[in-house]
Order: C-alpha cells, then structure tokens, then sequence
C-alpha cells in the first residue's frame, strides 16, 4: 500500500501574539510545529504500514522551513517526504491549497499508485477543516470525515471500514479505495521515534517540488490570484474586568445567602426577571 500523510507545519498557539496596531499575527520568536491534529494521521498510517506493509510518505506546502516539520515526521517513521514550495504560492488560502496538494498526490500517483491519504481534522491555525475534504473533491477519492478509528482495510477487495464521530454518536462506514480520511483527535497516541529512523530522518533528504514538479497546471489557481478568501482583520477579543462579588454565608442559615444569591443575579439580568415573573403571572392564572 501507498499512502500519503498531508501535513502541515504551524506557529505554537499557546505562543501567538497579535500586533497590538495592526491587528497581525506576530510570528517572530513564535516556534513551529507540526499542526496536533496531524499527529493523529501519521499515527494512523504508520500502524496500517505496521499491518499491511507498504510505504507512508508525508506531503506539505509551505516555506522552505517546513522541511523541519517533515523531518520530524520522518523521525516517526514515515518512508519519504515531499516539500512543495514555490513563491507563487504565498497567500494561498484553503482552496488554493487543496488545488496544490491535489496536483502534488496525482504526481505521487503516477510515480507509485497512492491507496489512501490521510489529514488531520483541521489545522490549529486556520481551524476550517476545509482542505482535505477539497483534496478528496479534486481527485475524486471517496470521504471520510472526523474517523476516530480504521476497523479494517483490505488491499485485495479495496476496500475500508472505519468509525466516525457523528452528532449523537458513532457511524461505522464502509467505503473503496482510494479514500481519503481526515483523522480525530485523541484516536490514537502518536509513537516514539526508534534510534534508527530518528538518525535516518537526520540524514534524509527532503523531496523538494517547485509548481512545476508538483504538477501545477494552472498558475492561476495559487496564491493570491487563486485565493478568494480575504481575511479582513485578526484581533484578540478586548477583555473586562469585574469586580468579585461577595455574599455573606451562614452555614446554620444557608437559606439567606441562597436568596441573597438570587436576588443579586436577577438584578443583574432584569430580562430574566421579567420572564420568571411573566410564567408565575400564567400559573396563577391557570390554577384560578
């Protein structure tokens, strides 16, 4: 089996400051990382590569930085890596993206044909969840979205059975292959790099693809010129302070506190007030 792990390599959130004049993401001194939810894939293709055999590759657009985050999946024990970067490609929002991913998984394809390709559920930056569903809608791959778990997958009868969370509980789907899979979070726990891949993936070079050896055929679909979205203004949501308040507790009397609690919070929320006294108003009425 061949499958293609898409990653992609992200500023820390727990680390992102926000330019206090001009509303932009400062990203200097911020360290990148692989995106969390990616992890989770890579696991998931590293224990169907330990099942069934075959080869993981891992695959992201971006900086010529990104080749950290590769290497680092490689650690893991992903078999190849692919960078495809490009100065065009700056600026390239969600569907852009999946149009450059998609060219550089048809590449891959045509070198050794690929089985399944897997995502994270979204990425901590951009949290959209838009690019792998527009990488399967571009090459034609059957869909499976927020898979908490592969029950089975049979090369010989191409084909896939997995778990996914739903609103109110699990499906348990089946579908051919190829297939792509956008991977939950908390699915799986990601391995420790053994002593021979961590010196490998030291050692390794990184595919790097420009537009043209990832198969880019139209410019105009990347980057800028291909990226609709416009994001008007990032900001950090302004804070308020409030004073404590505090209510006097008898543990002999608790009634008090209790009444001096609600007292307060119905002064507060007058619109509250007006319904509770609007519903006692009705049941009066209807025990008359």
């Amino acid at each position: 089996m061949h499958i293609v792990v898409c990653i992609k390599q992200v500023p820390d959130s727990a680390q992102i400051r926000v330019h206090p004049v001009t509303n932009t993401i400062m990203r200097q001194g911020v360290p990148a990382i692989i995106n969390p939810y990616d992890l989770f894939a890579i696991e998931a293709a590293l224990a169907l590569k330990d099942q069934l055999g075959g080869k993981v590759t891992v695959l992201t657009m971006g900086p010529p930085q990104a080749e950290a985050a590769l290497k680092k999946a490689l650690s893991y024990g992903c078999d190849e890596a692919v960078l495809v970067t490009d100065k065009l490609f700056a600026g390239s929002d969600t569907l852009a993206t999946s149009y450059v991913l998609a060219s550089a998984i048809r590449t891959l394809d045509q070198e050794n044909p690929v089985d399944l390709v897997f995502t994270g559920k979204q990425t901590i930056d951009g949290d959209t969840a838009q690019v792998g569903p527009g990488i399967a809608r571009r090459l034609k791959l059957e869909l499976l979205t927020y898979v908490s778990r592969i029950i089975r997958v049979d090369p010989a009868a191409r084909s896939i059975r997995v778990e996914r969370r739903a609103e109110g509980g699990v499906q348990v789907l089946e579908t051919r292959l190829p297939a792509l899979i956008t991977m939950l979070e908390g699915s799986n726990e990601i391995r420790f790099g053994s002593a021979p891949d961590l010196f490998r993936a030291a050692r390794a070079q990184v595919r790097l693809w420009d537009r043209n050896a990832a198969g880019i055929e139209d410019i105009t679909k990347v980057g800028l010129k291909g990226s609709p979205t416009i994001v008007s203004r990032v900001f950090v949501p302004s804070s308020r302070a409030r004073k404590a308040l505090q209510i006097g507790f008898d543990p002999a009397n608790p009634e008090v506190a209790t009444q001096a609690l609600l007292d307060k919070l119905l002064a507060e929320f007058p619109k509250v007030k007006k319904e509770l006294d609007n519903k006692r108003a009705a049941a009066g009425e209807r025990h008359e």
